[in-house]
């Protein structure tokens, strides 16, 4: 009785920051990585600061995540990898982060990508718990792309991946929703878990017939999963650029919406990617941060509203951190603004 009491009385908005994931940086020239900038979380953290909406959120700790935590996806090998980089030296470092597709190491990347892991672990307890309604996760290093051995595009641990095999674990889930919107596919969560029938992945992505990173053929709209995970993956790629609100909200509820209504979520992940907003130099979208409102509030409605949101990519700053605030609002509970 007092179970279903808490989880009836969940409300409030959980958010999940810390400074120190500012601290991992880029210390050589290169173009490739040069817009995975501390700023985006900084900039995206004032902004909320700004609207008044870090007072009105509950503020949950971050933490690192386990060496544990971190195996429930990725291999013991690429844990040691990660792990070997905090001593090296800068030259060690650029020779470490050229054995990876897009991806850079600073002496504290290994500190950030736990407690990346970590914060988003605590916002999946907060809400699991009943001690908020929903909430989200502001951290660095994104997590995407990275597969269970390697570093790929700006990501070392798959952060949403890992909390989905948490979550399963610990809560004894058997559905789990993740929604990816960053305008890249996320190629490392479908790979983790392509044979999985208990995490339905979908993931909307700039792909113009494989020419856009990560250019890889299972991006493509027939990869749908493998064995008993067939039917589990949905790819909705993009072939041109450009796309607006209306495309973004079509695909929702043309796609994804129905799909994920009968697999009936008892949790939803976002791997919120803001670099398919208006302005972002990755994406060449045209979306405006008010469709992350719209996206978000209709997510709300899956799972008894638990939703737990993990920020990926982003790189227009301004796009970036108003499409934050749009999504935070939402969680609120504020009413969604007017759409063009």
């Amino acid at each position: 009785f007092r179970f279903v009491l808490s989880v009836a009385m969940a409300s409030g908005t959980a958010l999940i920051y810390d400074e120190e994931m500012t601290t991992h940086k880029l210390l050589w020239s290169d173009p490739v990585c040069d817009i995975e900038v501390p700023e985006r979380l900084s900039t995206s953290y004032e902004q909320l600061k700004c609207y008044h909406l870090v007072e009105r959120c509950v503020h949950v700790p971050a933490r690192e995540g386990s060496e544990e935590e971190i195996l429930l996806v990725h291999s013991s090998e690429h844990l040691e990898a990660a792990k070997s980089s905090q001593t090296m030296n800068e030259e060690e470092l650029k020779r470490l982060s050229g054995n990876y597709d897009a991806f850079f190491f600073h002496p504290n990347t290994y500190r950030c990508a736990r407690l990346a892991v970590g914060a988003t672990l605590q916002l999946v307890d907060a809400v699991m718990s009943g001690k908020v309604c929903n909430g989200m996760a502001l951290v660095r290093p994104p997590g995407h792309h990275s597969q269970r051995n390697t570093a790929n595009g700006f990501c070392l641990f798959n952060n949403v991946a890992i909390a989905a095999e948490y979550a399963k674990l610990k809560y004894g889930l058997q559905r789990i929703l993740i929604v990816d919107w960053d305008v890249h596919h996320g190629q490392g969560t479908q790979y983790i878990f392509e044979e999985d029938p208990s995490v339905l992945y979908f993931s909307w992505h700039r792909y113009e017939h494989q020419e856009f990173w990560p250019s890889l053929k299972e991006s493509d709209y027939d990869a749908v999963g493998l064995g008993k995970g067939k039917g589990f993956n949905i790819n909705l790629p993009w072939n041109k650029v450009g796309m607006g609100n209306s495309d973004y909200l079509a695909a929702f509820f043309h796609v994804l919406l129905p799909v994920a209504f009968e697999f009936d979520p008892e949790l939803v992940l976002v791997s919120s990617g803001y670099d398919s907003g208006i302005g972002d130099p990755e994406g060449q979208m045209n979306a405006t941060p008010e469709v992350f409102a719209h996206l978000t509030h209709f997510l709300m409605q899956l799972a008894n509203g638990k939703l737990c949101v993990i920020l990926e990519g982003g790189y227009h700053l301004k796009s970036l951190s108003e499409s934050v605030c749009m999504t935070v609002k939402t969680l609120l509970g504020d009413p969604v603004p007017q759409i063009t």
